[in-house]
């Protein structure tokens, strides 16, 4: 550390701007994270007289009615991973390994149907397989054959599974592209080949990313909140209960509500430690110094494989192109009538009020404080790794674990009073966007920084250089398409956000997505149609300027 020397002789130590950076970020975390979760724990463990009880916890543990909704968010979303595993896995290793007619337009469309809301997808199943949907009409007029219902636990499971198999399809192509061609060679001069150097190989390899890529399908389906709230009926599952526990409408107990988030935390935290625990089992590097090649495939292979992909991809975004139909279909009331027109839209811009503006003003400013906060944290986390930089590195991965209705209620306990009251404002719209997700802007930020020598840094300091100045102009350019993937993915995840903005938002505050669940709700599709077809065009102008800006034009994990 510099020093310096001051008039009676002394010298005192200079503080180092880093360590002031330090302090901030980890006092930010304490005042909007820690002690949000800290009164939540406290509420859990008191009664209305303020007196200390764990009547809560054993109200819910006691009650099948209750626990049951674990098992059942379990059951789902156990089954959602692995339909997504079983078909985000080959998706990423055939589009790896051979060439696909049209693979750049399917990849597009794979991304974008990970970017809408998982519950505008079980909104447009049920406009395709509901009670009255257009496939359920259709096979009985033709077939005389009653579908099966979509509601319940195979809806919630269909919805969640094609929602997020792009997730594992991402990871997955990122885990083969550091895969060595020569090994795949070398195993098929030895006999291996084909699907049995898929299963032996291939996913050995793979195996880390594949872990990862688990648990992100199965705490983003564990935590969801408007798939089952829509399409479950009277499956009822853990993220739904929390809701209303808080925001019954025969008067929410806040103290249960809060118990019953305590132990969402307590269960995401095992099994986010559980996944480090065997992930560090399987841990290890790859560097493809002969990267793979995709080659030409014919014949029957060729058909079963293209087949495979175009299915999969078709089905997974067939609802949200008929919702995007739907929008320009007539409508009286809150029904469908024949013929096409403008009406939708013109009723959803005559509603919508400020939820555009909204969504970009609070989606905007978190967004900044999001890149911010990711470019500092990573570079204290990476270049000036101490005592303090690690435990902001731990307090920064907590967010990823902690269902969004968790984050809301424990925002609402914590600034519903003075001295700092913001329950009603933007601004804590704003920090519950950043506290939920600032996680996948800071690992994409991290990744890239471990991959720039510090020596650019130290040679720029030795021209001349101030440490500030070396990171502005020399660093965070290099650490730009690190930067811009992350903040894609927390950009596209803010303006879809709906579990902790529909129990912080109010009518000054509301937003798009919020806008959308309110007319799903209310049965009216035809404006909700062409709200979703409004978001679903803004996600596409995210990725448009993601690729013009971004120097791989790839979204990486």
């Amino acid at each position: 550390m510099k020093k310096q020397v001051i008039s009676d002789g002394r010298v005192k130590p200079k503080k180092d701007i880093w360590t002031v950076v330090s302090i901030a970020v980890l006092c930010l975390f304490g005042l909007f994270m820690i002690y949000p979760l800290a009164m939540l724990l406290k509420n859990a463990v008191v009664n209305q007289e303020n007196k200390f009880t764990l009547e809560h916890f054993f109200k819910f543990f006691s009650k099948s009615y209750y626990f049951g909704t674990i098992a059942n968010s379990f059951k789902v979303s156990l089954s959602a991973t692995i339909l997504a595993l079983l078909l985000g896995i080959p998706l990423a290793y055939f589009f790896n390994m051979y060439e696909i007619k049209g693979a750049k337009a399917l990849q597009v469309i794979i991304i974008l149907s990970s970017m809408s809301a998982p519950f505008i997808g079980a909104y447009s199943w049920i406009l395709l397989l509901g009670r009255n949907g257009l496939i359920t009409n259709l096979v009985k007029n033709l077939t005389g054959i009653k579908l099966p219902n979509i509601y319940g636990f195979g809806g919630i499971m269909l919805v969640l599974c094609l929602q997020l198999y792009p997730l594992v399809f991402l990871y997955v192509s990122g885990a083969l592209k550091n895969l060595d061609s020569t090994l795949l060679e070398a195993s098929e001069n030895m006999g291996c080949s084909g699907a049995k150097r898929f299963f032996k190989l291939v996913i050995p390899l793979c195996m880390p990313t594949i872990i990862a890529a688990s648990l992100m399908v199965f705490m983003r389906a564990f935590a969801d909140f408007g798939t089952p709230l829509f399409i479950g009926e009277g499956y009822r599952t853990f993220p739904v209960e929390i809701y209303n526990s808080f925001m019954s409408e025969t008067g929410g107990d806040t103290h249960f509500a809060c118990a019953v988030a305590i132990i969402g935390i307590v269960i995401t935290t095992v099994i986010f430690l559980f996944q480090r625990y065997v992930n560090g089992k399987y841990k290890f590097t790859m560097n493809a110094l002969h990267p793979i090649k995709s080659k030409k495939i014919h014949g029957i292979k060729s058909v079963l494989v293209h087949a495979f992909c175009y299915l999969v991809v078709f089905i997974a975004y067939a609802p949200q192109m008929y919702v995007i139909y739907t929008s320009f279909k007539n409508t009286s009331g809150k029904l469908f009538t024949s013929g096409y027109s403008l009406k939708s839209y013109t009723d959803a811009f005559s509603k919508l009020q400020n939820a555009i503006p909204n969504t970009f003003l609070i989606g905007g400013s978190a967004l900044i404080m999001i890149i911010i906060l990711s470019v500092l944290i990573a570079y204290l986390v990476v270049r000036r790794s101490n005592g303090i930089n690690k435990t902001i590195d731990v307090l920064s991965m907590i967010p990823y674990v902690i269902p969004g209705a968790v984050v809301g209620i424990s925002l609402v306990i914590a600034f519903n009073k003075k001295p700092m009251v913001l329950v009603g404002t933007a601004t804590i719209m704003i920090i519950a966007l950043i506290i939920r997700r600032c996680s996948y802007t800071i690992r994409s930020s991290v990744a890239t920084l471990q991959q720039i020598p510090i020596s650019i840094e130290e040679a720029a300091i030795s021209l001349g250089c101030s440490k500030m100045k070396a990171f502005f102009k020399v660093t965070i350019p290099m650490m730009s398409n690190g930067i811009i993937s992350g903040a894609l993915l927390s950009w596209i995840a803010i303006i879809t956000e709906l579990s902790s903005g529909v129990i912080l938002y109010n009518y000054r505050t509301t937003t798009l997505t919020i806008q959308i669940y309110t007319y799903v709700s209310r049965g009216n599709y035809g404006i909700a149609a062409a709200m979703a077809t409004i978001l679903t065009v803004m996600t596409v102008v995210t990725l448009i300027i993601f690729m013009v800006f971004s120097k791989d034009k790839k979204i990486t994990f």
